[in-house]
């Protein structure tokens, strides 16, 4: 493991992120910023994909460019690809047999995929719009260039438990202009974080086995962000599946072990070159 390429590759993509969502938080702390353009909060999620790149042309080799770059349509393995589109509507499914244990009644699944922010996307243009700025433009950076580094010297477990901390920190503009953060007081910031480390654990188990799949944790990465946000007339299904997220995470861990969390041998940036 290159410490100093993963610092540089952090410091870079931290960087572009927060210096696109600028005109969003720095009014919070009483700076006036550039102005905001539509869709600027999804822009930034290009950060950790643009740092990718340019950390790879830095450190690395023209080939080492081509694997990254081919990566992101690797469509092989086909069961892994089939279970990264699927899994996140089971999930969606799984969150409203809770709701209607604890709650007495199904959740309206009728505006599912729906945005309440970006109303005029409609259900393909939101999920395009969270596949390609949150799915590929976070997942080629945190799973596609850091994770396999951080494997080349620790075990998938380890390896997730570090990326999950510099995955987390990046949200933290978030927390002062998202609707979302803004309302969690310490405790819910606690549980966030947790949901963040399983859903890391998800993550490292999907990208291991499909092989260093890119498009599979973009396509994942994408559609869970569409099932926790869409609209189901049922305030507790967010934590619903965020809870469902957790055991799920845990169930990867007890079933696969720390070394691999995945069926297969974990993924080092020496496999891809």
């Amino acid at each position: 493991m290159k410490i100093k390429e993963l610092t540089v590759y952090f410091i870079l993509a931290y960087l572009i992120s927060w210096l696109l969502w600028s005109p969003m938080w720095l009014p919070y702390f009483g700076i006036s910023a550039a102005p905001l353009f539509p869709y600027q909060h999804g822009i930034g999620g290009f950060g950790p994909m643009v740092s990718a790149f340019v950390t790879t042309a830095l450190f690395g080799t023209r080939s080492d460019l081509k694997a990254l770059w081919s990566s992101l349509f690797q469509w092989k393995p086909l069961r892994w690809l089939l279970l990264a589109v699927f899994s996140p509507f089971l999930l969606a499914l799984a969150g409203g047999l809770v709701a209607w244990i604890a709650d007495g009644r199904w959740p309206d699944y009728t505006a599912f995929g729906a945005s309440g922010e970006y109303p005029e996307m409609g259900v393909a243009g939101f999920f395009l719009f969270n596949t390609c700025c949150f799915g590929f433009g976070e997942e080629t950076g945190w799973r596609g260039f850091a994770l396999p580094r951080f494997q080349r010297k620790y075990n998938a477990l380890i390896s997730t438990l570090i990326l999950s901390v510099f995955w987390a920190g990046w949200h933290l503009p978030l927390f002062v202009y998202r609707p979302g953060y803004v309302s969690m007081d310490m405790g819910a910031a606690v549980g966030w974080y947790f949901s963040i480390l399983a859903g890391a654990m998800l993550f490292t188990w999907l990208f291991n086995g499909s092989r260093g799949n890119i498009l599979a944790c973009a396509l994942f990465h994408g559609l869970i962000d569409v099932v926790f946000m869409s609209e189901y007339g049922n305030a507790g299904m967010m934590q619903y599946i965020g809870i469902l997220v957790t055991f799920w995470g845990i169930a990867i861990l007890l079933w696969y072990g720390y070394q691999n969390l995945a069926p297969d041998e974990r993924i080092t940036a020496l496999d891809r070159s």
